[in-house]
């Protein structure tokens, strides 16, 4: 259960690894949605756990920006149990897999703002 200023209701955090691209493109949202997919990005991938998603920041990220930022959100827990749980890997590689087409309702969904957890930068 989760407080916010329309009262309490059950949620589910979330992380997602992210560039410094969509990390402007969320700020610009007020840290309160995630932006449309690219043509070639069918599926948004946010991840279970912190730990997957600063090792997806730190190795892939900073290696193709210079930069990762890990992100932190609440998602309805109602909207987000039409979803499975996907294991890419090692047991605690665990994501949601929601395409594009419903990235508004998924945004519609989430409880709060998104905020910034962690930043790596590439070692100089």
């Amino acid at each position: 259960m989760r407080e916010y200023e329309g009262g309490v209701e059950d949620v589910v955090t979330l992380f997602r690894p992210t560039g410094p691209k969509e990390l402007a493109l969320v700020a610009a949202s007020g840290w309160l949605r995630w932006p449309r997919r690219l043509p070639d990005q069918p599926i948004f991938y946010p991840v279970t756990n912190e730990a997957y998603a600063r090792e997806i920041a730190e190795r892939w990220n900073v290696k193709e920006s210079g930069v990762g930022f890990v992100t932190r959100f609440a998602v309805r827990k109602a909207f987000l149990d039409r979803y499975e749980r996907h294991v890419v890997g090692a047991r605690e590689h665990e994501e949601y897999w929601i395409p594009a087409e419903e990235l508004e309702a998924f945004n519609d969904a989430l409880v709060g703002e998104i905020e910034v957890v962690a930043s790596f930068t590439a070692a100089p």
